[in-house]
């Protein structure tokens, strides 16, 4: 399986909204998904603009929908760059509104929001490991028409010993407006320093709504029965099949800056979804 290295660091929390930044941005590297509207708007700006390397750039301008900000944060999250979103996609939670004029001038206006990735590594019956990260979630979901039989352990101590259902997630902040939310689970502010917990179409316990934990705890997830009722762990887009264990907790050591346009933050949208507008 494929393994991701990972240096453990200390928690290094930056304020996940700050002022105006002051970087002039300009060299600029777009990426941009492969639908005719993105690669238009990619022609469009690096006409006007240019294109950088993106190992030279002072900042990473995504062009596409929710998707697309997903890869390249992924693709980037080493990098140590800030990366700006403009909808050109399906889906544009994570985008900004796009616009050719002026992108100099919003990028130098724009607000920075810090949001760090989950770890998870996943444990197959032949003892394999893999490691993946994720910026929205990390779930787990029943293989078969059968449902999933898990326990939770959270820092090492037992929390649920079997939850019975088609599976459970762990969002961060960034990732409960996504998959949490269609599962029910509640909406985080980004700043928060909070991961959800939260059951997927559990059966029993039928009162088990999920927890709120602090984004320092270590969860556990083991499979019971994992021959009879196999289950598969999924990192964003990355997915291990027939676990037998997953550890997940948030990555401090990665703290990937995002930029947003001035009233139109990332908190402010998480805001405003708690109120279903």
């Amino acid at each position: 399986m494929s393994k991701s290295s990972v240096t453990k660091a200390p928690p290094n929390k930056a304020p996940a909204a700050k002022g105006p930044a002051t970087a002039s941005y300009e060299r600029i590297a777009f990426v941009a998904s492969p639908i005719p509207e993105a690669q238009q708007a990619l022609q469009r700006l690096t006409k006007r603009y240019g294109q950088a390397s993106p190992d030279d750039t002072d900042v990473i301008v995504a062009l596409g929908g929710d998707g697309l900000m997903l890869q390249t944060l992924h693709k980037f999250m080493h990098a140590g760059k800030p990366i700006y979103g403009m909808h050109r996609g399906t889906v544009g939670f994570l985008m900004n509104e796009y616009h050719d004029n002026e992108l100099r001038e919003r990028l130098a206006a724009a607000r920075t929001t810090v949001i760090h990735p989950l770890l998870m590594c996943a444990c197959d019956a032949d003892g394999e490991s893999a490691e993946f990260h994720a910026f929205n979630d990390v779930h787990l979901f029943r293989q078969t028409y059968q449902a999933a039989r898990l326990r939770i352990l959270i820092d090492g101590k037992e929390r649920l010993p079997e939850l019975v259902g088609d599976g459970v997630l762990v969002s961060t902040p960034a990732g409960s407006t996504a998959y949490n939310l269609s599962a029910q689970g509640p909406i985080i502010p980004i700043n928060a320093s909070l991961m959800a917990l939260t059951p997927i179409s559990p059966f029993r316990p039928r009162r088990f709504r999920g927890a709120l934990l602090p984004d320092t705890a270590q969860v556990r997830v083991e499979v019971l029965e994992p021959e009879k009722r196999p289950v598969a762990a999924v990192a964003d887009h990355d997915e291990v099949r027939a676990v037998c264990s997953v550890d997940i907790q948030m990555d401090h050591s990665i703290a990937t800056q995002m930029l947003f346009d001035p009233g139109h933050s990332l908190d402010e949208r998480i805001l405003r979804e708690q109120f279903g507008y």
